[in-house]
């Protein structure tokens, strides 16, 4: 099969780029290269933000409802392109075509909440704030930001999570794609050109660290959004943040789910082999870490594993695979790297995934489900992100040890709670640091009108993706304080503090 090679985007219009490196992106399910894409120049960077600036003033000029209607067109051709787009996915990333379609399917959620931008914008307005005076605030647009993607969502990420709101609000933005799994968000760029999007409005690259960080440091760019891990996320926030920009950095996780005594043991099991092991634990909100309380340890174990054997590992879209690979062979060795470091600090394995083998598919770059039983304070496999199909069980007393072990993880993406205890669940949801709390629940990552808010060291910045904080990010207040005077006013003395409060 021809190895297909990717170009850049600037203005809507396709380049090749002039660099000599191109990045292999394989199938993982096979193992195989079947594209490439440029480690875009320094100067191809600046191109792209050079056309993001140009078009801002047009663009944030139009009145939102047109720039609404161009998300609208751009939400339709991605729905009409769907099951290509969730093939794109499975094939580069390795998530079964279903995942896929959900991925996809997250990025056209959040493109219908950005119809709301009308809304979303709307300021404030008080007549006689103080005595002859009105005031008003506006919500603006402040230029161009830059967006820098993970691999491991290449459609919801950049097309939900950042387009949507940012361009919206009148913005512009130049997108970083991840390469390795840039051919989903290289198609729905293609899509949302053919769609009627504005020339320069969204540009398209792929790069490596070093040319992406012209985006932190550019004086053009006002502000970036990243997904990725914590040391990068930091680099990127205190490095924005050094040059005047503002930053929303979604980072690491280790979320951790708390099952009590009382929980449906089933039930339990099954929401959370869902959420461990869906994207074949290539997520920020899988449940990794389980603690579980000592009275029904032994019985939910032998249901998690139990459960877990019985998961299909197969080609990512093959429409039967429960589970597919991980997204390449580095990546693979990553996880198993951490597999054999959980052994050595002491863990009890219990379901060894490291030597899969799918028919046909001998090259894939798979891993099965693996669970280690009687994680401990002080082992590193227990705190720090795996980012693969690897389960930690930690087996406490009651709910407040419970809690306690949770809270101790330096990052708060998400938690959740298995009871049927709805004091325990209200002491729960008060209590835990997680920044998105499921009760009952495996995945509690919110409907796209909610923000994806992270906490602790899984979250940098102020105001996190989507919803209402989705828009504040991409837009500034602006405060406007009004007098008219009448005929012949204008001869009495102006006080210091004109108009801006209402005490003599």
């Amino acid at each position: 099969m021809a190895i297909k090679r990717l170009k850049f985007c600037v203005d809507n219009q396709w380049r090749d780029s002039k660099t000599t490196k191109y990045m292999p992106i394989t199938d993982s399910s096979t193992g195989k290269v079947i594209a490439e894409t440029p480690c875009c120049t320094k100067d191809e960077v600046y191109e792209a933000i050079a056309a993001a600036k140009a078009a801002f003033l047009s663009w944030s000029n139009l009145p939102v409802q047109k720039r609404v209607t161009v998300m609208i067109n751009i939400r339709n051709i991605f729905n009409a392109h769907l099951d290509e787009l969730a093939l794109l996915c499975a094939t580069e990333l390795g998530k079964t075509i279903a995942e896929s379609r959900g991925d996809v399917l997250k990025a056209i959620e959040v493109c219908e909440c950005a119809i709301s931008t009308p809304y979303l914008m709307q300021g404030d307005s008080l007549m006689q704030a103080s005595n002859g005076f009105d005031t008003t605030s506006y919500r603006e647009p402040l230029g161009v930001f830059g967006a820098i993607v993970p691999f491991n969502f290449p459609g919801m990420i950049p097309w939900g999570w950042m387009i949507p709101f940012c361009i919206t609000t009148g913005n512009t933005i130049v997108m970083k794609a991840a390469s390795m799994t840039p051919m989903t968000s290289n198609r729905m760029m293609e899509l949302a050109i053919e769609a009627g999007l504005h020339p320069g409005v969204i540009n398209w690259v792929t790069t490596s660290r070093v040319e992406a960080d012209i985006l932190l440091t550019h004086p053009d760019v006002r502000g970036i959004s990243f997904v990725g891990s914590t040391s990068v996320g930091l680099h990127v926030y205190s490095t924005a943040a050094a040059h005047g920009k503002r930053a929303q950095c979604l980072t690491e996780a280790k979320n951790h789910a708390l099952v009590l005594r009382d929980a449906p043991i089933e039930a339990a099991a099954r929401r959370i082999i869902n959420s461990t092991y869906g994207c074949a634990g290539m997520r920020c909100m899988a449940l990794p870490a389980l603690v579980v309380e000592d009275t029904i340890a032994d019985e939910f174990v032998d249901t998690f594993v139990k459960l877990a054997k019985e998961m299909k590992i197969g080609c990512a879209y093959d429409p039967s695979t429960d589970m597919g690979p991980v997204v390449s062979e580095e990546h693979k060795k990553f996880v198993i790297s951490w597999i054999d470091k959980a052994e050595q600090e002491g863990a009890k394995l219990l379901l060894d995934g490291r030597n899969i083998i799918v028919p046909g598919f001998e090259g894939g770059h798979f891993v099965g489900p693996t669970i280690f039983d009687h994680v401990k304070a002080g082992m590193s496999c227990g705190d720090q992100e795996v980012f693969g199909p690897v389960t930690f069980i930690k087996r406490v007393h009651d709910f407040e040890e419970g809690l306690a072990i949770m809270n101790a993880n330096r990052f708060a993406n998400g938690s959740a709670i298995f009871t049927r205890d709805g004091k325990a669940a209200r002491e729960f949801m008060r209590r835990t640091d997680g920044g998105m709390v499921g009760i009952n629940v495996g995945i509690p990552v919110p409907v796209s009108y909610f923000p994806f808010s992270g906490h602790k060291q899984s979250f940098f910045g102020d105001l996190h993706c989507m919803g209402r904080d989705g828009v504040a990010f991409y837009t500034e207040t602006k405060t406007v304080t009004t007098q008219w005077y009448a005929p012949g006013e204008g001869q009495q003395k102006v006080s210091t503090w004109e108009g801006s409060m209402n005490r003599e």
